[in-house]
Formats: structure tokens, sequence, C-alpha cells
């Protein structure tokens, strides 16, 4: 049963909000012009992953939490492009880039694993 984690105390989750909340300090440097495009595109799509990841933890069966997991890892994928586009258009340092890139690979190994654990 998927009931039974809390999706407080998954790490994938914590890691989830990391992503959200340097993601809403990075996009305030944008141009004004970007409030309703990328900006908005990229905090969407990081609140995404532990909404998905938090509203997955309440489904009865562990088919249904992995379909929400997929969804995030989904909306991880999701975010690493527009980071892509945001550091080609040059809204972002190549430092910036490479951090958060880093992370975002990082939140996306974590939750292929947690997706083949619960396969088994």
């Amino acid at each position: 049963m998927a009931s039974t984690h809390n999706f407080r105390k998954l790490t994938i989750w914590k890691e989830g909000i990391e992503i959200a909340k340097e993601t809403y300090a990075t996009t305030k440097i944008f141009p004004k012009t970007e409030a309703y495009g990328l900006s908005s595109q990229l905090q969407r799509s990081a609140v995404s992953i532990p909404s998905n990841i938090a509203e997955g933890t309440a489904r009865s069966t562990n088919k249904h939490f992995i379909q929400y997991l997929e969804n995030a890892l989904g909306s991880a994928y999701e975010w690493e492009t527009q980071l892509i586009i945001s550091f080609e258009i040059e809204y972002i340092s190549e430092d910036t880039f490479k951090h958060l890139e880093s992370k975002i690979n990082k939140i996306q190994a974590m939750i292929s694993k947690f997706i083949d654990g619960l396969e088994k």
C-alpha cells in the first residue's frame, strides 16, 4: 500500500522542495518580460516535482503511487530542459547552471531508484 509512505520523510520530496526554493531564487533575476514565460514554467515544473510525490503517497496502491512518481520524474526532465534554455539564452551563469543541473540529475536518479524499489 502506497499510503504507508509519509511524504514529509521522503528524501526525494525534501530534495524536490529544495529545487523549488532554488528555482524561485534563481528566477528572480530573470527579465520582467519572463514573468509569465520561462520563469513561470520553471516555477510550475519545480513545484510539480514534490507536489506529485506528496500526492502519490495518498494513493492506495504502489501502482498508483508509481504513476505520480513518474509524473514527478517527467516534471524534473521538463525543468531540466527549461534550465538548459535559461542557460542558452544567458539568463543564468554557467556556475548556476552546473549547480542546478547537478541537483536535478540527482533528483532524477533518486526518483528512478525509488520507482524501481516499489516495482519489486
